[in-house]
Parts: C-alpha cells; sequence; structure tokens
C-alpha cells in the first residue's frame, strides 16, 4: 500500500471523490448507518489515504488539538471491504501515528472508538477513556494514547 499525506486543498477532485465514496460505503452503506459524513471539517484536516494499485484502500484524517477535540485526534478511520485482510488498518494508524509525531510533535491522541475495535486499537498502544456511548446510534468509546 502506498500512503500519501495531504491536507484538504492538496487533494485532487478524484482523490476527494475516492474518499467520500469509500466513507459512505462503509460507515453508511455496510454498517446501515444514516449520517452527515460531509461535516465540513475536512478543510481543516489532514488526510492520510493508502492506495493499493491506484485504488483508495485505506484512510484516515488527522486533527490538531482544538480543531476537532481537546488533543490531536485521528478519525474516519476506514479500510475498504475486500483490503482488511492485508493489514492495512494497521498500516494506515501507524502511517497517521508517524504523521502525528512529525507534523505536531509528541502530544496525546485522541479517538472515539466503534466498541467492536477496542482490540485493534488497545493493540496501537490506545486504552480506554469514559463510559460507552452511542453515535450515530452506533456503540463507542472514548480512547486516548499518549506520546512514547
Amino acid at each position: 500500500m502506498n500512503i500519501s499525506i495531504k491536507s484538504f486543498n492538496e487533494l485532487s477532485t478524484k482523490e476527494l471523490y475516492q474518499i467520500l465514496q469509500l466513507r459512505s460505503e462503509v460507515f453508511v452503506v455496510e454498517q446501515n448507518c444514516v449520517y452527515q459524513d460531509v461535516d465540513d471539517k475536512d478543510q481543516k484536516a489532514l488526510h492520510v489515504l493508502g492506495f493499493k494499485n491506484d485504488n483508495l484502500a485505506a484512510y484516515t484524517r488527522i486533527f490538531k488539538p482544538g480543531d476537532y477535540y481537546k488533543n490531536t485526534s485521528i478519525g474516519r478511520v476506514v479500510v475498504k471491504k475486500p483490503e482488511r485482510k492485508y493489514g492495512f488498518g494497521k498500516d494506515i494508524m501507524l502511517a497517521s501515528l508517524k504523521t502525528i509525531k512529525e507534523e505536531i510533535g509528541g502530544v496525546i491522541v485522541e479517538l472515539s472508538a466503534q466498541v467492536y475495535l477496542k482490540r485493534f486499537y488497545k493493540d496501537l498502544g490506545f486504552v480506554e477513556t469514559g463510559k460507552e456511548y452511542l453515535e450515530d446510534g452506533i456503540p463507542h468509546i472514548r480512547m486516548l494514547k499518549t506520546p512514547n
């Protein structure tokens, strides 16, 4: 998987289309969740794109402290369903954490994890904080990772 990091203004029309298509494919259709994905936050985010054969296979978006949460945060972590068996979720998260370290520095990283993925995030060094809650009808939990 080839990884590219871009600001919103650096995204090509094709890349933006692929991002929105993948997020809709997984978060709206696959998870059967009607919610507003286009949320006016993409313009502030750093976009981490993982391509396999020029097709978007994995994606996250990163926010600097205060742009979404108090802490630096990672969101919209997504991998195309047929590509999940290759470990692209871990690859895109490691690239996101590396980008945070290089671009922002050693900071606390926050995310709102779907509960069924707690183990995945724990393996990356995140710890649960607080109680489970519903976000768009799906159980989530807040998780934090302190700097290494």
